[in-house]
């Protein structure tokens, strides 16, 4: 963990604003301003990258995993830019936590994939680089998003000892911890051997 020397109201306010960050759900919105329909209604009802793509929009998609991303990215920038790494952290957990729990959609979101690679790659470059590269091969092998998601997550921890920055460590458990638990209903299906492949309809 950081040193947490930043004063706690400050650390509340830098959670309020990662959480309002993370809950913009740019797949809904992204899906409604090009006219391909209701989310929620389509695929697995999820707002992420992965259904925006079972519209048949691969650019829509494309957008979404990386409006997602990059939003989680934002809030731990900003955090560190103006107060210090503390923030940043915290920041980028709420970032999380807004994405998967929006108040504005009754605190059913998504999964958090793209906004757990997005904190990563904003804390430590390397540490981020590395969980991309291991959800991309994943995914690659067994075109299963899933997948890539869990072995990225897993192995994310192992990245940050092996890449310098072990003060990313907790943070690490719990959003490891946390995207393990957005995917139980996945990791119940891929163990029935029931999981859609990337571009196939849940």
């Amino acid at each position: 963990m950081p040193l947490m020397d930043t004063p706690i109201m400050l650390l509340l306010l830098w959670a309020v604003i990662g959480y309002l960050l993370g809950s913009i759900p740019f797949g809904i919105l992204l899906t409604r301003w090009l006219g391909l329909g209701n989310l929620r209604e389509i695929g697995s009802g999820n707002i992420g990258a992965t259904n925006v793509l079972r519209t048949g929009d691969k650019r829509a998609a494309a957008a979404t995993l990386l409006l997602d991303g990059a939003k989680g990215a934002v809030a731990v920038l900003l955090a560190r830019w103006i107060t210090g790494e503390d923030a940043a952290q915290l920041a980028g957990l709420a970032a999380f936590l807004g994405h998967c729990f929006p108040v504005w959609l009754g605190f059913r979101g998504g999964k958090g994939v793209a906004t757990f690679l997005g904190i990563l790659l904003a804390l430590a470059l390397p540490v981020g680089i590395a969980a991309c590269l291991t959800w991309a091969v994943t995914v690659a092998v067994t075109r299963t998003s899933s997948m890539g998601a869990l072995m990225a997550a897993a192995l994310s921890t192992l990245w940050v000892f092996a890449l310098g920055h072990p003060r990313m460590f907790v943070l690490g458990v719990i959003l490891t911890i946390l995207v393990f638990v957005r995917h139980r209903e996945n990791i119940a299906r891929i163990k029935d051997g029931a999981e859609p492949k990337i571009g196939q309809k849940s």
